[in-house]
């Protein structure tokens, strides 16, 4: 339906296709380009976690139906962090020859096909390698959406990362309280349970297309200094970011709380499951611990690019871990639902880790290699320890000392945060000046 204004008042459209030409020639992208941007981030937030928390919520059925062991289920959870790892480093190269926006429609298109094909998968093998396509979009979609944040809207940095890291949290928790009932309700085969969320991860592909020529890798505004489409600087060199000490505390920080992240979405139904909560119940556990990040993650990265130091929110995102996890080893069933809200809480350390690595770079061209590092070399450092939790259970024959491990792990987590959020930016490092 044509617009009213265009149809009545001639000369108020000659006005506004004069001021997008001029916007246009300043460098700003059109209004409606923003907006289709902004629905494309929100739309891939959402499916960004359906993949690990839909699987999470039926892993004792998959196990019996794959037949798999404790470690192999443990080696399954393992599984996101290596290849957000592995194929996050491919990002930025992938960014400068196609373009972020090309690379995050493949991303969506490899997530539908992965969890398509995995549900129907013969054996271990096959199941394992279709949901490494899926982790494989999710990859390095996770490493640019940083980077189209600073592009697109530079002076919007906080409430952005907020609201897609919100979409996020609610993808994340949507899948982990509804993949049980939808299960119940469609048969009571996990294989169908899983198979759905490829639908929502097709509807992601579509805001992408129109997009999917644009080559620009540097932010566009007064932060951006460069050429759009080289995906470097003029006056700022590229940054040697193994040097940055704030690079590799950020790594640390990102690291330690995707850990945390991956062994509570593989791990936590089946701790509530073993001190006699109904499967059901465990899923909607889970799934309050994920929906705490959907308010969360759009305030705290506002909070976070208003200070100048992000130490304090650190230390108290920490604090809910810790207390969070102690209450798992005293009381799991009883307090079952304060210590879900308090492990949700502390997972807003993604959000928050999102913000920073925007903040820590002064270009588009800086956040592009800070956020490959930071998450990349984050995913390895988290690979053990959902691996390392399967292997604790099935050996101690409980949860004692794998929830001793992941309050331990709290400790250096806001340690290297409190580095990670210092006023500082990666260029201002020794040795990476000019």
């Amino acid at each position: 339906m044509p617009d009213e204004t265009q149809t009545l008042n001639p000369a108020a459209t000659a006005v506004r296709t004069s001021a997008d030409s001029s916007a246009s020639r300043a460098g700003k992208p059109p209004a409606w380009v923003l907006r289709l941007v902004l629905a494309g981030l929100v739309l891939a937030a959402l499916n960004l976690r359906p993949a690990i928390t839909s699987l999470g919520a039926l892993l004792e059925e998959v196990q019996n139906g794959l037949h798999m062991s404790g470690s192999v289920a443990g080696v399954l959870t393992s599984v996101p962090p290596l290849c957000f790892a592995a194929f996050g480093l491919a990002a930025p190269r992938l960014a400068r020859r196609f373009g972020p926006a090309a690379v995050v429609c493949a991303g969506m298109v490899a997530i539908t096909a992965g969890l398509a094909i995995r549900p129907f998968a013969g054996g271990t093998p096959t199941f394992l390698a279709a949901s490494a396509l899926a982790l494989m979009g999710i990859a390095v979609s996770n490493v640019l959406m940083p980077v189209i944040v600073k592009r697109w809207f530079p002076d919007r940095l906080g409430s952005v990362t907020g609201l897609y890291s919100m979409a996020l949290s609610l993808g994340t928790a949507v899948a982990a309280a509804a993949t049980v009932p939808m299960t119940q309700a469609l048969g009571g085969s996990w294989r169908t349970g899983l198979a759905v969320w490829a639908a929502l991860a097709a509807t992601a592909v579509l805001p992408w297309i129109p997009l999917f020529r644009d080559r620009g890798t540097e932010a566009t505004g007064p932060t951006a200094t460069g050429t759009r489409g080289t995906g470097t600087t003029a006056q700022t060199p590229a940054p040697r970011i193994a040097r940055s000490r704030t690079a590799w505390a950020l790594a640390c920080f990102f690291g330690l709380q995707a850990t945390g992240a991956y062994i509570t979405m593989g791990w936590m139904p089946q701790i509530f499951r073993d001190a006699g909560v109904p499967a059901g119940t465990a899923g909607v556990l889970l799934a309050v611990t994920m929906v705490m990040g959907v308010p969360l993650a759009f305030v705290i990265p506002r909070l976070a690019a208003r200070l100048r130091t992000q130490g304090p929110i650190v230390l108290a995102l920490g604090l809910c871990g810790l207390t969070g996890y102690t209450g798992l080893f005293l009381a799991p069933a009883a307090g079952a639902w304060a210590w879900a809200l308090l492990l949700g809480i502390s997972n807003c350390a993604f959000p928050l880790a999102l913000t920073m690595i925007g903040m820590r770079s002064r270009t588009g061209a800086g956040v592009v290699r800070l956020s490959a590092f930071a998450q990349s070399t984050g995913y390895l450092i988290s690979i053990p320890g959902p691996l390392l939790v399967g292997v604790l259970y099935q050996h101690s024959g409980g949860w004692d000392l794998p929830l001793a491990l992941m309050a331990g792990l709290m400790v250096p987590q806001v340690a290297a945060g409190v580095l990670a959020g210092r006023d500082r930016t990666i260029e201002d490092e020794a040795g990476m000046r000019h």
